[in-house]
């Protein structure tokens, strides 16, 4: 059974809970609530399983906050014997417009520390990442503002659609392979 590990990238607690950053916690949330599965807290996050055409998708929250998240990736990779190609970062990333998708297989952290502690901890910049565009639109020097900012009402109006895209990503994933992944979606 081919295994994969899914995380999303936040940051724990109710303050943070509707923020951008938080997306990869949300897309996984989703996720869990529309196949209903629940989240257990174990090892440095909270954990769930979905099983789907012989494959299982391990999601991880890490609970180690969003700058320190490489630890817990480390951890689960290595305790559940996952291959590195079939580990999927889930992160919110600023230079994309609003909603939109793209998918990587290696890149820089560009200055996300979740993505930056992963790299570290990884001892590699080649890991699947699939960055949520959360928009720049904030004034200058308003960045951490942002971003640990809730979404307006606009945003949470064509949320929910890109949840469900978020859905389908995950599954082409671990089914169809990240070049069938990237290729379907990115971009959309």
């Amino acid at each position: 059974m081919k295994k994969f590990l899914i995380v999303g990238l936040g940051n724990i607690g109710d303050k943070y809970e509707n923020t951008r950053h938080n997306i990869g916690f949300k897309i996984l949330d989703y996720f869990a609530k529309e196949e209903s599965l629940t989240f257990e807290t174990q090892k440095l996050g909270d954990i769930t399983t979905y099983k789907l055409k012989g494959r299982t998708f391990i999601f991880l929250k890490p609970n180690t906050y969003m700058n320190l998240s490489g630890k817990a990736i480390l951890y689960w990779l290595t305790k559940e014997k996952i291959p590195l190609e079939n580990l999927l970062v889930i992160t919110d990333d600023l230079n994309l417009p609003f909603g939109s998708i793209r998918v990587k297989t290696k890149g820089s952290d560009g200055g996300h520390n979740g993505l930056k502690d992963t790299q570290d901890k990884l001892n590699t910049n080649k890991y699947n990442r699939y960055r949520f565009g959360i928009s720049d639109a904030f004034s200058k020097g308003r960045q951490v503002d942002y971003v640990l900012g809730e979404w307006t009402e606009e945003e949470n109006s064509k949320l929910e659609e890109r949840l469900k895209k978020s859905i389908e990503l995950i599954k082409s994933f671990g089914l169809a392979g990240i070049n069938n992944t990237m290729n379907t979606f990115n971009g959309k």
